[in-house]
């Protein structure tokens, strides 16, 4: 169980790392549900620390959960984002999945999204899971892996 301990070690640990990396940045620290510390951070330059299509981001983040479990043996998982870029590529991503699910029921016709990861792909399919008038594939090979919309007839 993640105890206030337990996050004051990840915020040692946070806070030493950008630090290092000669980056400031603002933190907030909270315990979400299922054992998930969520890490927000403000920075300046967001630009450095999220990299292309967030994966400078995710690097960080996996550096980061490599660090805290040698610190830290009780199981938990982090979600580090930064300037709520993340916040915003989910409500980016949810917004495309009904949009595109609509026009799909509309045109009666499949539509494939581009190529994303599976994290943004698990999004997609989470969004539209409800709807009984289309369906969803991921299909390809990474990383070209795609989600694919199809009208229920």
């Amino acid at each position: 169980m993640v105890d206030s301990n337990t996050l004051r070690i990840i915020r040692e640990v946070i806070n030493d790392f950008f630090e290092k990396m000669t980056i400031t940045v603002d933190s907030e620290i909270l315990l979400k549900e299922d054992q998930t510390v969520s890490i927000q951070l403000k920075t300046e330059e967001p630009q450095i620390l999220i990299g292309e299509k967030g994966q400078t981001l995710a690097d960080i983040q996996h550096l980061l959960k490599a660090m805290l479990k040698r610190k830290i043996a009780e199981p938990f998982f982090i979600d580090l984002d930064i300037n709520n870029y993340r916040k915003k590529k989910v409500e980016y991503l949810r917004d495309l999945a009904r949009s595109t699910a609509d026009e799909v029921v509309f045109e009666k016709q499949e539509k494939a999204l581009p190529s994303m990861p599976a994290y943004e792909r698990r999004i997609i399919h989470m969004e539209l899971a409800e709807r009984s008038d289309i369906s969803t594939a991921s299909e390809g090979e990474e990383p070209e892996r795609r989600i694919v919309i199809k009208p229920v007839i």
